[in-house]
């Protein structure tokens, strides 16, 4: 199996981070916008920095959004990331009338409720249950103002407590998305990281 990770190229995203930390494991590195590529490969990343409408229509735009929702559907090898987590689901109150891939039957919804910092930015604790196959507990590096609520049908979910709880990570098959960046998230993201390359694909 190829040890190279395909990263999609969103063009509303920071992928240094992302990139620095797939070579901090030796692993090599492709940027695609190629949406047979992104069919293709072993090993998919899709990061996402920015507003909801913005990056969905980058996608399309691109031929992308398909190629990654039959990808996800399937359970094949993608880690999605922060925005790219979100784009998983039906839709965001961030861009009202933007359709999100659609893997994913839910609504994303905004951080809401007395004196709650939004965004959330910094450290929170992620609670991961046992039978989780990539997540552990520990703590991870956030910056989100929106969020999915609750863990959606078929998927296992960590959750994490700001304003009440809501979904850090979710995973299914080989199939892990993470509203943190565990690309940020120290050792305890670089060994997550680790485990999906290693038993993924």
């Amino acid at each position: 199996m190829s040890r190279t990770i395909v990263i999609v190229r969103t063009g509303t995203a920071n992928l240094a981070s992302v990139r620095a930390a797939f070579e901090r494991q030796g692993l090599g590195i492709e940027l695609t916008q190629d949406p047979r590529r992104v069919a293709d490969a072993d090993r998919v990343v899709l990061p996402g920095v920015g507003a909801f409408g913005a990056s969905m229509a980058e996608l399309v735009e691109r031929g992308l959004a398909a190629a990654l929702a039959e990808r996800a559907r399937e359970g094949r090898s993608l880690l999605a990331i922060c925005v790219g987590m979100q784009l998983l689901c039906r839709e965001s109150t961030e861009s009202p009338g933007a359709r999100g891939l659609c893997v994913v039957d839910a609504l994303v919804e905004r951080f809401g409720g007395p004196g709650l910092r939004v965004p959330q930015l910094g450290w929170n604790d992620v609670d991961a249950p046992p039978h989780a196959r990539f997540l552990r507990s520990g703590v991870a590096y956030f910056a989100n103002s929106y969020r999915l609520p609750r863990a959606a049908n078929g998927w296992t979910a960590a959750t994490a407590e700001h304003g009440g709880s809501f979904v850090a990570a979710m995973e299914r098959g080989n199939v892990l998305a993470c509203q943190f960046h565990p690309e940020l998230s120290g050792e305890w993201g670089a060994r997550l990281l680790a485990r999906w390359v290693e038993e993924s694909g």
